[in-house]
């Protein structure tokens, strides 16, 4: 074992150490990587040492340098290293984190991390947490909550009588929320057709004054979805308002804050997300800004009660047998029952970096952003259509032709990688700066290489 275990250290340092070099984007499809590994099923074991190495070198074509400091796809972060190594140890713990019975360091460290968690984002002391896969299961975790009690307000308990029956519940949710939110309502039972969308503003942001005049009507269960961070322009909603206005109504806030509400983190950027600790739940990512590894999703919710009931479960043969001195138990606020120790890389992540060292990522990844607005927008032919947070859409000529060459000449090339967007019917480049690595000199050699690729697909106008 300590041998295959040492093999296995010396190929993932193998791959990390070798991301500065390789192109970013995958060489191979999925297709022809089924022509590699789509073999017979062996009728007999095979040697470990020997599977994981036809392993490494089969999958090597088609892995994306999602670790590198020049990836800019999507929004998806890195692995600081000191939550790599303890998700390393996750893995050889073999916990099976989903009760405080069973795995109390587990329990433990996932208390401490929910703490540490809510400290950071500025949410009251109270807030209640689950560690999920990822911001879908967050949403769904905190809207059962939300459901739950608006639901109990209006004399119904969903918990045990379920949905037929009930009162109809009302969602209002911005116009560009994410696909993931209307999801988790799917999951839910209470359908998209439940969802009345409020007008967005130039930025993506949900307008204020549209949203009042919906709440207007409201005179039943109501939940309202907020964001902090527009999936493609990093807008975020205004908070005060939109929480004033909800609460008024008596309706419950939801905030979509899967990357935007890191920002609090930031004494510099906490302006961009203020109000939002007003809300009654939030979803947000560990594998985005936070950078640890895949999956890590987290589901935090004001009333703790509503949380638990939506999500509890208890069975004699998983009664606590540590009694009443035990820790916290993860099993009545998340909704799995056996689930992997998410909480243990958010531990070493947040204890490595310290509140000024999260701080500092945060800072540095807006500012890693704002240099590429800044640079690409005072190119001849480039146009900024879209900047906030560490987003930015960009795009090429006055037709989506000459973005999409753009895009996949930048993505063939190698250099760095990007991914592409429709935002308001228009194609975009979508630069979404995420990982712990990224420094202004990535940014500017990205930059020089998106500027090459442009000009070889469609030289640059001359300045005006």
């Amino acid at each position: 074992m300590r041998d295959l275990l040492h093999a296995a250290a010396d190929h993932a340092a193998d791959h990390l150490e070798g991301q500065g070099d390789r192109p970013i984007g995958p060489a191979s499809s999925s297709a022809d990587l089924l022509g590699v590994l789509d073999v017979p099923l062996p009728e007999g074991p095979a040697d470990p040492q020997g599977v994981l190495d036809d392993l490494v070198r089969d999958a090597a074509p088609g892995l994306t340098g999602f670790g590198s400091p020049r990836f800019f796809g999507w929004v998806i972060g890195g692995a600081l290293p000191a939550s790599l190594a303890a998700d390393w140890m996750v893995g050889a713990w073999d916990q099976n984190a989903g009760g405080a019975t069973i795995a109390p360091a587990v329990a433990a460290i996932e208390e401490v991390a929910g703490k540490w968690v809510v400290d950071v984002l500025g949410l009251p002391e109270a807030t209640s947490f689950g560690f999920v896969t990822g911001c879908q299961m967050a949403h769904v975790t905190a809207l059962a909550a939300a459901r739950g009690e608006v639901l109990r307000r209006a004399g119904w308990d969903v918990e045990r009588d379920g949905l037929p029956g009930a009162p109809r519940i009302r969602v209002l949710a911005g116009a560009e929320r994410h696909v993931t939110v209307d999801r988790a309502l799917r999951l839910l039972g209470l359908g998209t057709a439940s969802v009345e969308e409020v007008e967005a503003d130039a930025s993506g942001a949900m307008d204020a004054g549209a949203l009042r005049a919906a709440l207007a009507s409201v005179d039943g269960p109501c939940i309202v979805v907020a964001q902090a961070g527009n999936v493609n322009t990093g807008a975020v909603d205004p908070m005060p308002d939109v929480c004033a206005a909800a609460r008024e109504a008596g309706a419950w806030v939801h905030v979509d804050g899967a990357f935007g509400l890191w920002a609090a983190a930031r004494p510099r950027r906490r302006a961009l997300v203020a109000g939002v600790e007003a809300a009654d739940s939030w979803a947000t990512d560990g594998h985005k800004w936070l950078n640890v590894p895949y999956d890590c999703g987290i589901a935090l919710v004001a009333d703790a009660a509503a949380h638990q009931r939506a999500m509890t479960a208890a069975a004699a043969y998983i009664a606590d047998a540590a009694g009443a001195g035990a820790a916290r138990d993860p099993l009545v606020f998340n909704s799995e029952f056996s689930r992997r120790a998410r909480g243990v890389p958010v531990y070493a992540a947040l204890r490595s970096l310290g509140r000024a060292g999260v701080a500092e990522l945060v800072d540095r990844l807006c500012d890693c952003a704002d240099r590429f607005a800044e640079r690409l927008g005072a190119e001849p032919g480039v146009q900024v259509l879209a900047h906030a947070l560490n987003q930015v859409l960009v795009r090429f000529g006055d037709d989506d032709e000459a973005t999409d060459a753009v895009l996949g000449a930048v993505q063939r090339e190698g250099t760095c990688f990007m991914s592409g967007t429709v935002w308001r019917g228009r194609h975009a480049m979508r630069i979404s700066v995420s990982n712990w690595q990224t420094t202004l000199e990535d940014v500017d050699r990205s930059i020089e290489a998106v500027l090459a690729a442009r000009d070889a697909v469609a030289p640059a106008p001359a300045a005006r």
